[in-house]
């Protein structure tokens, strides 16, 4: 069975395992890389935590039942993914760092974190989810698309659409992306409204 948990600033241990636990295992998929977050000691991972307003959910695997006998990891389950909240401006809320491990894909585990981070944004006033996915990863917009999240005009693949900004947009819906001046990394906006 999979069970959410909410992080606080306490379970940074859980949150860096994960965190590391994705970049190692998708490094197509972040924009930040291993080595961004390798080093560091506690106090680097509880503030990170520690963001006002954020939202940070693990996902375990608990128990036996249809998943098989009882998994390793405690009392708590095992660790098999996460996903951010963070609040932003104007009532948008920003979906991050969704990952899920190779042994639950296909689970519907993503599913079950993008959904809890939705209900976080609905309860803190967030009028728009929004997030951004690096070009290429094909599965990670299927899986938001399903969601009904799509693409902001201004970005690249709606560029490549031959779709324009609509006039009046603001960075709620068109913000400025293209390839970051550092990694060279291209990122895709998708928004979802909530109301």
């Amino acid at each position: 069975m999979v069970t959410l948990r909410i992080l606080t600033t306490d379970d940074w241990p859980l949150w860096r395992d994960l965190r590391l636990a994705s970049l190692t295992d998708a490094p197509h998929a972040f924009r930040p890389r291993l080595a961004d977050w390798r080093h560091g000691g506690e106090e680097r991972w509880r503030a990170r935590l520690h963001l006002p307003g954020a939202h940070h959910v693990a996902a375990l695997l608990t128990g036996g039942g249809a998943d098989g006998p009882e998994r390793p990891g405690g009392p708590n389950g095992t660790p098999i993914g996460l996903a951010d909240g963070v609040p932003g401006p104007d009532g948008v809320r920003e979906l991050r760092s969704v990952w899920v491990g190779p042994q639950a894909r296909g689970r519907g585990v993503a599913d079950l974190l993008i959904a809890e981070v939705e209900r976080w944004a609905r309860a803190s006033g967030g009028t728009v989810l929004r997030l951004a996915v690096l070009a290429g990863n094909e599965p990670a917009l299927a899986l938001y698309r399903r969601h009904g999240f799509t693409v902001c005009p201004g970005t690249d693949a709606a560029a490549d659409a031959g779709t324009a900004p609509a006039a009046g947009t603001d960075a709620h819906t068109a913000p400025d992306t293209g390839a970051d001046a550092v990694t060279g990394v291209r990122e895709i906006v998708m928004a979802k409204p909530l109301t």
